[in-house]
């Protein structure tokens, strides 16, 4: 925390001190009276750049110089005193690519006809105050002196950058051009802080961001199991973010350790890169991730060279996976079979033979000074006098009568086009918009109902219409940007190959993507992979490897959890994390736990199954004597249909007993608890509805009482009825719904043991089904308590007080005991409680009838059952 604090605050310092620059240097304080009616250029800055006129201009920002060197003020009169060293072919190439594809746009009828775009490249020479000054310079132009007026006519020096090639320079140029809304379209820029758009409004870019990239490499880590592993990143805003969400990532994941990480200097610090490789080659760790810029790696190689560093598998970044000056014979036998993430590659149909017409001849002035230090470079040559920025002495004169395509140079390799090709689409994203804004209807985005004119172009105006383009490039891309201003999302996996003649070849061995519905996915060609190790094998990188059978991991202190050291189980544990199995007697193998549940095979079982199958042949006799009897005036009495429904609900009782028996599954969890509370109420509430009907009969046979009946005619019985059975069936949805039962496996009632039993997801749930059962069931116990004498000869109320005081009885016991119970055995109580009752209620509501039904058919007449109390 302390080193990015400290960080933060020399980044702060370095952005103050551009501003101060800036501020001091552009404005003349000799001459107060002279700033407000006109600004003068103090002190010039000069800038290696190409510069290309047109109607509407569009900047770039690329880094032609990989390094730079400036011992005084960047501003000053003199103009061979800023000096960028070390010219890179690719960056050039970069640069000449947007030309490219401007001069195409230009020669496109259908892409902003009748316009004219030109372009203003800049080079930032790998160093954050050029290439933040470039950015400024782009956005407000160098011209000697600007005259201040009331209202300021025509268009700004540029409508959109496209750039730049590092994070924290893309930082940077955002913070500041991001208030005025220019927009900004980075090719190779990757930091994930670039995606917050309350910062960045005006950002955006054709690469993904490192949160991706780290996805990728996590991927990758995972898929050969790498457990094991080296960080290192470089000093700056790209490095340490992606070493923070690395980090995050890796330990959230489970898959690894990292075994060390470490920043990598910016710029010469011999004894700095000295340590780190005397970390790398100390730690175990065969696997060495590297999230860093050429330049890093450049130095970096260097030492490991010096220090003789092999036997290393490298993952590289998209930042150095194609570099092309790391692909050389001298090291190959320390970087032969990295692995990195590389940006989709692409074609551009027509860039060579653009690139082959470069020449200082064909591209303007002197102020072209990019075109001329590339011929210079190539050629080995120099031109008199030298332009701004040259400092390589020496060599004979260029004649400008050399020739490219003799020379042996990587600028016309358009073989693998990675960041052209991101460039080639940022390019065509700003002149889609353009385009887009220039057909624009009156009526939006803009106030008044206007649109933007050639004359009176803004960049916020573009702005607009960047976040919503969507096109195909001429070779079937789609280009489109998200809510964060992010591209899709997707790398390729490349393979440095050690040919037989010496040489180095980057292969396509895979795709990382991002897919809507799947989320990452990761694909390799493994038997294209070359591995710089023994056999041609995917080496292995554990801190400690895993641990034979009969030992257990024991963490080593102050160590992370991928290192520990392997000791002897104790009594009765496991080296596996497998919940499902058991050491065995001697602790030198897993054995498979024993399972538990009430199973149809055990006695305990069969008598349930047993009983619930009986009560079911039960119900069905009783419901064929009563059908067959139908029309006799036992059946007939107190509502025939509401004593059949009761048998019927009492044989889904005891069917429904049968769902707690046999292995728990997700349907049998759900459903066991639904049918057996469904059921119950069915019969309780059939029988509280007969209940209510016995006390109303009553009441209507005594004087004044006849209106009582009107509210217990058979629509009335049969929609209470289905009114309380509806409460019961709401209360188990939302029970299912919001906290559905679920089989479960429990270790904790046996060591050795594991018990399947099905969780009731919402004990809430659970008792209020219980409750509600156990409430119609008191109530209807009261009702019959109450109408237990009334004086009929056949009153069917003592019956039903008999029945629910055997209900009530049954499940009040049921409570402790289900509570009580460990494993199966609650299930086993459960089932018992539902038996129990619904043999309670079978027996004491058609024990008595079936006994006069059938045996005692003489007391089975309207007379017999009508009968008062004066039959003796």
């Amino acid at each position: 925390q302390e080193t990015w604090y400290t960080l933060c605050r020399l980044r702060s310092s370095m952005y103050l001190y551009v501003f101060f620059i800036l501020f001091y240097s552009f404005a003349d304080f000799s001459h107060p009276s002279s700033v407000f009616p006109s600004c003068k250029l103090r002190k010039q800055f000069h800038l290696n750049s190409m510069h290309r006129p047109g109607d509407v201009i569009l900047g770039g920002l690329f880094e032609v110089h990989y390094t730079s060197v400036f011992p005084e003020l960047m501003f000053t009169s003199e103009p061979n005193k800023h000096i960028c060293q070390g010219f890179d072919p690719p960056g050039f190439r970069h640069a000449m690519t947007m030309a490219f594809a401007i001069e195409e746009i230009n020669k496109n009828p259908n892409l902003l006809p009748n316009v004219t775009l030109g372009y203003s490249l800049h080079d930032n020479c790998a160093t954050l105050v050029i290439g933040f000054s470039a950015a400024l310079s782009l956005a407000s132009g160098q011209e000697e002196e600007f005259l201040s007026q009331n209202t300021c006519w025509g268009s700004p020096p540029v409508l959109g950058i496209v750039g730049d090639s590092f994070s924290t320079f893309s930082i940077a140029t955002s913070d500041v051009l991001g208030l005025f809304r220019m927009p900004i379209v980075s090719y190779f820029a990757t930091c994930t802080c670039l995606t917050d758009r309350q910062r960045f409004p005006s950002f955006f870019r054709t690469i993904p961001n490192d949160a991706f990239q780290v996805h990728a490499v996590i991927q990758i880590l995972k898929h050969f199991s790498w457990k094991w592993a080296g960080l290192l990143v470089s000093d700056d805003d790209y490095g340490l973010h992606v070493a923070q969400s690395f980090q995050s990532l890796l330990t959230q994941s489970g898959i690894g350790c990292l075994a060390y990480s470490e920043i990598l200097p910016w710029g010469e610090n011999p004894s700095e890169l000295r340590r780190i490789v005397e970390v790398i080659k100390k730690s175990t760790a065969r696997v060495l991730i590297v999230f860093a810029h050429q330049i890093h790696m450049i130095q970096l190689v260097e030492e490991v060279v010096k220090q003789n560093v092999t036997g290393l598998q490298w993952l590289a970044s998209e930042a150095w996976t194609t570099a092309t000056v790391l692909q050389t014979p001298r090291l190959l036998p320390y970087l032969g079979g990295t692995l990195g993430i590389a940006i989709r590659r692409g074609e551009i149909p027509g860039l060579r033979d653009f690139l082959l017409k470069t020449h200082p001849s064909n591209n303007g002035d002197n102020d072209n000074s990019m075109v001329r230090q590339f011929w210079e470079h190539t050629f080995q040559c120099r031109f008199a006098p030298s332009p701004a920025g040259w400092v390589e002495d020496g060599g004979a004169l260029c004649t400008g009568e050399e020739h490219l395509e003799a020379g042996e140079t990587e600028f016309l390799d358009v073989s693998d086009l990675r960041p052209e090709y991101n460039i080639y689409k940022a390019v065509y994203a700003l002149a889609h918009a353009l385009n887009n804004m220039l057909q624009c209807e009156p009526g939006e985005p803009f106030s008044g109902h206007s649109c933007a004119t050639l004359q009176r172009l803004e960049p916020w105006q573009i702005l607009y219409y960047l976040e919503k383009v969507n096109f195909t490039i001429p070779f079937g891309d789609q280009v489109s940007f998200d809510e964060n201003g992010d591209a899709l999302p997707i790398y390729d996996i490349m393979n440095w190959l050690w040919l037989p003649d010496g040489g180095f070849k980057v292969q396509n061995v895979g795709v990382v993507k991002k897919t809507t519905f799947s989320g990452e996915e990761l694909t390799l060609d493994e038997h294209k992979i070359f591995w710089n190790f023994d056999n041609n094998q995917p080496p292995r990188s554990a801190c400690s490897e895993s641990c034979p059978p009969g030992t257990r991991m024991a963490r080593k202190k102050g160590q992370p959890v991928c290192c520990f050291d392997c000791v002897l189980c104790s009594e009765g544990k496991f080296s596996n994390k497998t919940e499902d199995f058991w050491s065995s007697q001697h602790h030198d193998h897993c054995v498979p736990k024993k399972t538990e549940f009430l199973s149809y095979q055990e006695p305990l079982g069969v008598c349930l199954t047993t009983a619930s199958l009986l009560g079911t042949f039960i119900c069905t006799i009783v419901l064929g004597i009563f059908t067959y009897h139908r029309s006799t005036p036992m059946v007939r009495a107190n509502n025939s249909e509401l004593s059949f429904l009761i048998l019927v609900s009492l044989k889904l009782c005891f069917l429904c007993s049968l769902l707690f028996i046999g292995r728990p599954r997700p349907w049998t969890c759900q459903l066991r608890h639904a049918a057996f509370g469904i059921s119950f109420v069915l019969c309780v509430s059939c029988i509280l509805v007969k209940t209510m009907v016995v006390l109303a009969v009553f009441k209507a046979s005594k004087p004044g009482g006849g209106a009582h009946l009107k509210w217990f005619g058979s629509v009335q019985q049969r929609g209470t009825v289905f009114v309380l059975t509806c409460i019961q069936a709401a209360v188990c949805t939302v029970w299912i719904v919001i906290a559905s039962p679920a089989p479960h496996k429990n270790t904790q009632y046996h060591n050795d043991k594991i018990v399947y039993e099905c969780i009731v997801g919402s004990t809430i749930g659970f008792s209020v089904l219980l409750g509600y059962i156990g409430f119609l069931a008191v109530l209807s116990f009261l009702l019959a308590f109450l109408a237990r004498n009334l004086p009929d000869n056949f009153n069917e109320a003592k019956l039903i007080t008999f029945s629910m005081l055997i209900f009530c009885a049954v499940w009040v016991a049921f409570v402790p005991a289900y509570i009580n119970s460990p494993g199966k055995y609650a299930d086993a109580v459960e089932v018992f409680a539902i038996l129990a009752s619904s043999f309670g209620l079978l027996a004491a509501l058609f024990g008595p009838k079936c006994y006069i039904i059938l045996l005692r058919p003489e007391r089975n007449t309207k007379k017999a059952i009508m009968g008062r109390s004066t039959i003796k």
